[in-house]
């Protein structure tokens, strides 16, 4: 029989293991994605890069406590680790680069898929890939016929996150998709609020969908 003390004290280096691995591969993505995209790795400042460094730890350490040493835990490192980057470019631009979207739609869907071969459960990737279609269209029907400030970034954004949380259940993906659309509804009404009831321009959707997500991913088991 185990000591129930000794498999705490793995899990607890595992989580901080990990986490660091995040933290590693969040300066790493940072530093790719101000070589890839320049205009939109902002100013010199540290104190950006030292909070994006953070939060990714954080978010890292997170996951390997949601999955464990699971096939799949690899693929959600890449979405926490990617979308920590693409909430900060968001926020300061108001945009989700393609050359950020698209990658992260087809390493989900690499590594989802040697997950699910690992487990012998393709159930889990056929729904996926329909979370991932169903939240795509959705979004875009919202985008076109709706004044909400959803732009076309989002409705790509919403690909990946459809693939990633329909992979867990049918439950995740409805909970995600709809609770992304509420928190981005609230941000926009606080900024309006802020405002002084002049409503702004354009507003960060995908910090706002991506927090819902990774929420529902970490929470709903």
């Amino acid at each position: 029989m185990s000591d129930p003390a000794v498999s705490d004290s793995v899990a607890v280096l595992f989580v901080a293991a990990i986490g660091a691995l995040g933290l590693g591969l969040g300066l790493l993505a940072d530093f790719a994605t101000r070589r890839a995209l320049p205009d939109l790795a902002g100013g010199p400042s540290v104190r950006p890069r030292i909070t994006t460094a953070a939060v990714t730890f954080v978010l890292s350490a997170l996951l390997a406590w949601r999955f464990g040493p699971s096939p799949e835990l690899a693929a959600y490192l890449v979405l926490g680790v990617a979308g920590v980057q693409l909430a900060r470019i968001d926020i300061v631009h108001h945009l989700l680069p393609n050359r950020l979207v698209t990658p992260l739609l087809g390493a989900g869907l690499v590594l989802l898929t040697a997950a699910a071969a690992a487990h012998g459960a393709s159930e889990n990737l056929m729904r996926g890939i329909a979370g991932s279609v169903i939240l795509f269209l959705l979004y875009l029907i919202l985008a076109l016929t709706s004044r909400n400030g959803l732009g076309m970034g989002d409705v790509k954004l919403a690909a990946p996150l459809g693939l990633y949380l329909g992979y867990l259940g049918w439950s995740q993906l409805f909970y995600g998709g709809a609770l992304g659309f509420v928190a981005g509804g609230l941000s926009s009404l606080v900024l309006v609020l802020k405002n002084r009831g002049n409503r702004p321009n354009e507003v960060a959707y995908g910090p706002s969908m991506l927090a819902a997500g990774l929420a529902v991913i970490l929470l709903i088991p």
